[in-house]
């Protein structure tokens, strides 16, 4: 098995000291550095804690040394293309950890920065937690079976507004949306 600890973190963005302290209870830089780098066991209760400290599931932090990985080779910045400093494996959305599942909406037909075929992963969240996604794209269940999909522009005690991504729409009010998926990645096929 291959420990993918470093990859994960580094994709992050985040320092050995920022995953000691998101730890529970802390622990320290030293510490998560030998368990990454294989220098110290890491047990099933290491991996829960680290896992906690980086929004991840468990089983993503080792890989099976017969699978190959999607890797970060190259990062696109504003002077061009430059290779990545180093290769790193991607994170995919499945291995990203949340409570609540991921929901997808399939784009059929361009709209607004939306094109044809893409995929637009959405989180779930309760809707007393509009105020925190304002001017993010939101999906919200409709009676009946429908959605409203749009940036979430307004919120008025059990009432959202949203913005569709089509230009010269209008808003879409929800009444008493039962959750709010709020769009965290777009996949796009080229």
């Amino acid at each position: 098995m291959i420990n993918r600890i470093r990859d994960i973190r580094l994709q992050k963005g985040l320092t050995l000291a920022d995953v000691a302290a998101a730890c529970s209870p802390p622990t320290t830089a030293q510490t998560i550095g030998r368990l990454e780098t294989g220098m110290r066991n890491l047990s099933l209760a290491w991996m829960n804690r680290i896992a906690a400290a980086l929004a991840v599931e468990p089983e993503v932090l080792l890989r099976s040394e017969a699978s190959e990985p999607a890797r970060i080779v190259a990062v696109l910045g504003p002077d061009g293309t430059e290779p990545a400093r180093t290769p790193l494996e991607a994170v995919t959305p499945s291995d990203l950890a949340g409570d609540a599942p991921w929901l997808v909406l399939d784009v059929e037909a361009s709209c607004g920065e939306y094109r044809a075929a893409d995929q637009v992963w959405l989180r779930q969240h309760p809707p007393e937690e509009a105020p925190r996604l304002m001017n993010r794209d939101v999906l919200a269940p409709r009676p009946g079976g429908r959605f409203a999909f749009g940036r979430l522009i307004d919120r008025d005690g059990e009432r959202i507004a949203l913005l569709p991504p089509a230009t010269g729409q209008r808003q879409i009010i929800v009444e008493h949306p039962a959750w709010l998926a709020v769009a965290e990645m777009l996949v796009r096929k080229l």
